[in-house]
């Protein structure tokens, strides 16, 4: 699969928005590896510390450092790059931050998303555009059920509303221009993304992380809410795969889902017990009540990308959760100058997974 992946993107010029992020952080490093020209276009440091930065990302690739949502400022020097794929993840991606500011997030991850969609209708050298938004799209009544692509868009939350809405415009683009445009066009849905290099606010991993260095009290909002964590080259993967398919075909556009099996679900107070083991730490945690609703479980089906991709989720919980730990086991001893190659290792460790 990498051989495969590596030729199909070397030499391509590929855009990443949200270059800078967590996800775009494992993006860029991929195809970096795989010889690819990036340009990414992020708004700099989204978190301190940032993995970017840690890993000094920016040599090698074109990277503008502007807002997604002023467009015009950037559109000649994309028009310059002239991509041929883009992997649109620039967002307010956080649930918590859109509660306490709601219109960055909805400005963000609506207008930001038109202003791609929109180059992309007037591009004759675009042929992919994998089109990130998030799992939580979804009209979720918590009623344990699975969703699939084609499952009713809702959110009951600021951060889940912007992303549906930015489900709704796509799928009016797909209509409008992209039908009979040679263009592959895809929405991708994700979550619960955990691995190294993930410094967002209020999220249960980086929150304990910075416990540990901090050497503060680990505050846990929701102990009991069950989620099916998967690393983060898992969806990653399944982005590259889709890019490749849609440059050479567009009826692979439309939604697709990419998330773990069952056997990955875990509470929260058990994901904790878990990497404070592997982390040999006693952490000192205490329970805060949430002000703010979360949902307390989020299950996808990735049937689709399984059966027309050859997409699977190749790592159980445990690889999951120890792939993680390992990462920032070099960041907290305090060797940053080796983190560019555990995180490089843990890529080809994947794939030789993948291979088997």
């Amino acid at each position: 699969m990498k051989n495969h992946l590596n030729s199909f993107y070397k030499n391509k010029r590929i855009l990443i928005t949200g270059n800078s992020g967590f996800k775009g952080s494992w993006l860029t490093i991929i195809l970096k590896e795989f010889g690819a020209n990036v340009m990414g276009i992020s708004i700099g440091q989204v978190s301190k510390p940032n993995m970017f930065n840690l890993l000094k990302l920016d040599k090698d690739i074109i990277y503008l450092k502007e807002d997604i949502r002023n467009f015009k400022k950037i559109k000649k020097k994309i028009d310059k790059f002239k991509p041929e794929i883009i992997f649109h993840l620039a967002a307010k991606s956080l649930v918590m931050e859109s509660y306490k500011n709601p219109s960055e997030t909805i400005s963000t991850n609506v207008i930001g998303s038109a202003n791609i969609l929109e180059y992309v209708r007037n591009s004759n050298y675009v042929k992919s555009l994998i089109y990130v938004t998030s799992d939580k799209v979804y009209e979720n009544s918590e009623l344990n059920r699975v969703f699939k692509e084609n499952d009713k868009l809702g959110g009951a939350d600021p951060y889940s509303s912007s992303k549906a809405a930015a489900e709704c415009l796509f799928t009016a683009y797909y209509n409008s221009y992209f039908k009979n445009k040679n263009v592959g066009v895809a929405t991708v849905r994700s979550g619960n993304v955990i691995g190294g290099g993930d410094w967002s606010e209020n999220r249960i991993i980086p929150d304990l992380i910075k416990s540990i260095k901090n050497k503060k009290k680990l505050i846990i909002r929701n102990p009991n809410h069950t989620r099916p964590w998967q690393h983060v080259l898992e969806p990653l993967i399944g982005y590259l795969k889709l890019g490749m398919k849609l440059y050479k075909n567009n009826k692979f556009s439309g939604a697709w889902n990419f998330g773990p099996s069952s056997k990955q679900n875990l509470n929260v107070r058990n994901l904790v017990k878990y990497m404070s083991y592997k982390l040999r730490v006693n952490l000192n945690v205490s329970l805060k009540k949430n002000k703010f609703k979360e949902k307390k479980s989020l299950k996808l089906s990735s049937l689709k990308a399984m059966k027309q991709l050859n997409w699977k989720s190749c790592l159980n919980l445990n690889q999951t959760l120890d792939l993680t730990s390992d990462w920032y086991k070099v960041y907290l001893n305090k060797k940053k100058n080796k983190l560019y190659n555990i995180t490089l290792n843990q890529i080809n460790l994947y794939f030789k997974l993948l291979n088997k």
